[in-house]
């Protein structure tokens, strides 16, 4: 992997993580290509209308930024991640697990298809804990 490619991953790695923390959403924008597709469950709740989940082109993620940080505000500051992430310089991967030392989050897998230093295509996958959550099953698992 050249440098350049490297210093693009981690570059998209911190950012888009610091970015979304804190609520700067123009900045995470700034992280994808104008004809990027974001994949995701939660854009269905997000977004009135939305039924599929895949939101195409910068308008349509500028939106669901805003939209769904509103909703999700308040768990954002304590989002957790190991600081592992994998790569093979066309593809990013990271965890954000269910099990944190300040206890549970929302369990999420980001995976990216990075081209020319900026996200081309982001796919978030929930994990049960998360699922249970967005269909509102209002129940935390014991332990």
């Amino acid at each position: 992997m050249s440098p350049d490619v490297e210093s693009d991953i981690r570059r998209i790695y911190e950012r888009w993580h610091e970015t979304v923390r804190d609520g700067d959403y123009e900045g995470c924008l700034a992280l994808y290509s104008d004809d990027a597709i974001l994949e995701t469950p939660l854009a269905m709740s997000a977004l009135d209308g939305k039924v599929d989940g895949i939101l195409r082109g910068k308008a349509e993620i500028r939106t669901f930024f805003a939209a769904g940080g509103r909703k999700l505000q308040a768990n954002l500051p304590r989002l957790y991640r190991t600081g592992v992430f994998f790569t093979n310089g066309k593809q990013l991967t990271w965890e954000y697990p269910r099990s944190t030392p300040a206890g549970n989050q929302i369990d999420l897998v980001e995976m990216m298809d990075i081209e020319g230093g900026l996200i081309v295509n982001h796919r978030v996958y929930w994990g049960w804990f998360g699922v249970n959550m967005l269909l509102g099953a209002g129940k935390r698992p014991s332990g």
